[in-house]
């Protein structure tokens, strides 16, 4: 019985170790190479919303970020698309955290 409450222990303490590993690493990848932050505000048929995302790379911050101030705004798929071709009405570069 005491060997099978030792094995069962094992497998409990590993899938700690597990879940605590994974878990690091979306943090790590998730927040440790984003090295640009910005701010976008954008318009879309006259209403108006600004978001802030983080990214590795430039490009990928700003498109981030007017998807999801567009994402608040525009409704549907259409309406998101061309809210993210739209030019936004302000960027600004935010020192990173």
């Amino acid at each position: 019985m005491s060997n099978r409450r030792g094995a069962a222990n094992k497998i409990v303490i590993l899938g700690v170790l597990f879940t605590v590993a994974i878990l690091g690493l979306v943090l790590y990848s998730t927040m440790g190479n984003a090295k640009y932050r910005c701010e976008v505000c954008v318009a879309y048929q006259g209403r108006q919303a600004c978001r802030t995302a983080s990214a590795a790379t430039k490009e990928q911050a700003e498109r981030t970020a007017r998807e999801n101030a567009c994402a608040q705004i525009a409704s549907g798929v259409t309406d998101s698309i061309a809210c993210d071709n739209s030019t936004p009405i302000s960027v600004i570069w935010l020192t990173h955290r």
